[in-house]
């Protein structure tokens, strides 16, 4: 919840066009974004016990060259998926925390717990780069 909010007022005021900017060669708000709702859907998958999907794939593939989608598109992307985070997070039973899950096609070992927190950090991490970003935008 605190990332949509950070990121809401962080993007409020800018440009379509300062949303893509990548000064430095630093990541555009655009990744960030894109990448905040796909990769918590994706940790989320994980933490179901499940693999990921030809379009999650797909939509990973994706982040990594993003070109000028609309940005309402994305803030509704973003809380679509924030809001099926929670969903799940809610319907989470505590007794299932420290079942074992592995991510990826490298079968990496962590647990329920420890993805909903990687989930909550790297949300809240990439939240603090969009401000950032934001800044850095409005001053060129």
């Amino acid at each position: 919840l605190q990332t949509i909010a950070d990121v809401e007022a962080a993007t409020a005021e800018l440009t379509s066009q300062q949303w893509w900017l990548s000064p430095g060669g630093a990541a555009s708000i655009g990744f960030h974004v894109m990448h905040l709702g796909g990769s918590t859907d994706r940790l989320l998958t994980y933490a179901r016990g499940e693999m990921l999907s030809e379009a999650q794939k797909a939509a990973f593939r994706a982040e990594s060259s993003p070109s000028n989608v609309d940005t309402a598109v994305l803030l509704s992307e973003l809380r679509r998926s924030f809001d099926a985070a929670m969903a799940q997070v809610r319907a989470t039973p505590a007794s299932s925390l420290y079942d074992a899950r592995a991510v990826g096609r490298a079968a990496l070992p962590t647990t329920v717990i420890g993805l909903l927190f990687h989930a909550a950090e790297h949300s809240q991490r990439h939240a603090g780069q969009i401000v950032t970003m934001a800044k850095v935008v409005r001053s060129l």
